[in-house]
């Protein structure tokens, strides 16, 4: 088998340099190279071959090119008609295709696609404390909808066109790209993020979308999704502090529908918030509730809401604490109500001094 031609071998090395480089914008730039050296060919003619100076030769190729129809600095000899003749074919060639590429790039909306994403860059340079969904999935697109109802901002990470496109109609903080890239992952502001889910179609990628996460950010929350149960572990030995089967959960949740549909049906009351609604508050060292117990904090007179657990650091979860249990600075406390209370009740958790209105 020959061996292919050195030359074409760089050509193309150098056109996937500049297709890298310019991407959709290739055609402009072409067309840019293609006029400067219709131009610098004009000059050589009429440098060379009629033997004029450079500001005589650089006029006569401007007049020429843009067909004014002036006539010439001096006179053309016959040998230089002929070389005018093609300087004039490939100007109206050149421009031809400069036209036709600036069409291209405004018709097909890419210049307007650039802008975009210039202005979605510097948004997300700004963003601090967000949350960074990468995939947007059947599951992903749930993850998204419920922390963005939440009041929580979103940055998602997609590389679907026809999903990107659902993102931008949507009006999502939205990145085009691998999330499994480190770049992308540093465009999305993971060192300034508050969590992270690992959303994407395959396992493998999730394991290494947690562990390039967990390089930026050791203190970064994830929450990985898994298809196979094999992997949970190895997603967890990535460092993902949750890992949800979404098959197994999805199984669970219908046979629980038809074993306790109304345990059920206040699981949904509670997890969806509008009349009841099931939250969380970690009590703070300053917080009025710590070193208090549970009647004595009056937590049910004051917002409202009834404490059913509470997390206790390496102790665990405590379900359906007594009156007498204590309160302490780290506990994490798990309480249901109406939703309005609940802003009150993470305040004081959290040592400010908010009450309920």
């Amino acid at each position: 088998m020959a061996s292919p031609n050195p030359n074409v071998w760089r050509l193309g090395v150098l056109y996937s340099w500049l297709r890298l480089r310019c991407g959709v914008f290739l055609p402009l730039v072409a067309s840019f190279f293609l006029l400067v050296g219709v131009v610098a060919y004009g000059l050589t003619v009429f440098m060379v071959v009629e033997g004029w100076n450079f500001l005589d030769s650089f006029y006569q190729v401007v007049i020429t090119l843009s067909t004014v129809g002036f006539m010439e600095v001096h006179p053309i000899s016959e040998r230089g008609r002929i070389f005018v003749t093609i300087l004039i074919l490939l100007g109206v060639g050149s421009f031809a295709y400069l036209v036709g590429a600036m069409t291209q790039v405004i018709v097909d909306g890419k210049l307007h696609d650039l802008w975009g994403r210039r202005k979605m860059r510097k948004i997300l340079d700004t963003l601090e404390g967000h949350y960074i969904v990468c995939g947007f999935g059947r599951i992903g697109q749930v993850v998204a909808q419920e922390m963005r109802q939440a009041g929580h901002t979103v940055v998602v990470i997609e590389r679907n066109p026809e999903l990107l496109a659902v993102l931008q109609e949507e009006g999502y903080l939205f990145l085009a790209g691998d999330a499994s890239e480190d770049q992308t992952l540093i465009a999305a502001g993971v060192a300034r993020a508050q969590g992270l889910f690992a959303c994407v179609d395959t396992d493998a990628e999730n394991v290494f979308i947690t562990l390039s996460a967990r390089q930026f950010r050791p203190d970064i929350t994830i929450v990985a999704r898994a298809d196979r149960p094999d992997a949970v572990a190895k997603l967890e030995r990535a460092g993902a502090q949750r890992v949800i089967t979404p098959h197994h959960i999805g199984g669970r949740r219908i046979a629980q529908v038809m074993l306790r549909p109304t345990v059920t049906d206040f699981m949904d009351l509670a997890l969806q918030g509008k009349n009841l609604q099931m939250e969380e508050a970690r009590v703070a060292e300053n917080s009025t509730l710590a070193g208090t117990t549970l009647i004595t904090s009056g937590i049910r007179p004051r917002f409202g809401l009834m404490i059913i657990a509470i997390d206790k650091p390496g102790t665990g979860m405590l379900f359906n604490p007594q009156p007498n249990q204590l309160i302490e600075a780290g506990d994490t406390l798990i309480a249901v109500g109406p939703p309005e209370n609940f802003a009150a009740f993470q305040a004081a958790a959290r040592g400010e001094t908010a009450e309920p209105a």
